[in-house]
């Protein structure tokens, strides 16, 4: 697991970014209804800023951001604080959304290949990113030679 907020492998065109995250609320806390409105509760806009304040510092020399409608791989490492049990899509959306808002890409919807992937549990809860450009030279998952084609690449687990 990385221990800095930003890592960053450059290279060109499929380069890879890794972030190492605070654990996100749960999308059943992340947004709150009022009235006929949903918005993002004080606990999502808490974590928004937390992410942007991780990542900050990064300044210029920061994340190279995909170009903009650049299509990307997003894995995500889940490493719960807690043995209790989780829905894991119940952490995409509030991890998406604050990736977004602190600028790492344009809008979650240049997301086209998507992993999760629950870990061990570590004291206070961690979420760790890989994102890559599409087309992907590694897999997200284990960094193994990726092909667009399904029975190119497959995992051992």
């Amino acid at each position: 697991m990385p221990h800095s907020a930003l890592d960053r492998q450059r290279g060109g065109k499929g380069a890879v970014v890794h972030l190492t995250l605070p654990w996100p609320p749960s999308v059943n806390h992340y947004y709150r209804r009022v009235g006929p409105r949903t918005l993002i509760s004080r606990e999502g806009r808490e974590y928004r800023r937390a992410i942007c304040g991780l990542l900050a510092p990064s300044g210029g020399n920061g994340i190279r951001k995909p170009p903009a409608g650049g299509r990307i791989a997003l894995a995500m490492d889940a490493f719960p604080p807690d043995r209790r049990r989780r829905d894991l899509d119940n952490l995409i959306k509030c991890t998406q959304d604050s990736l977004a808002h602190a600028g790492v890409f344009e809008d979650d919807s240049q997301i086209d290949l998507l992993a999760v992937r629950r870990c061990e549990v570590v004291r206070n809860g961690t979420v760790v990113i890989r994102i890559a450009e599409i087309p992907l030279r590694r897999c997200p998952l284990c960094g193994g030679r990726y092909s667009q084609t399904e029975s190119e690449h497959h995992h051992d687990n």
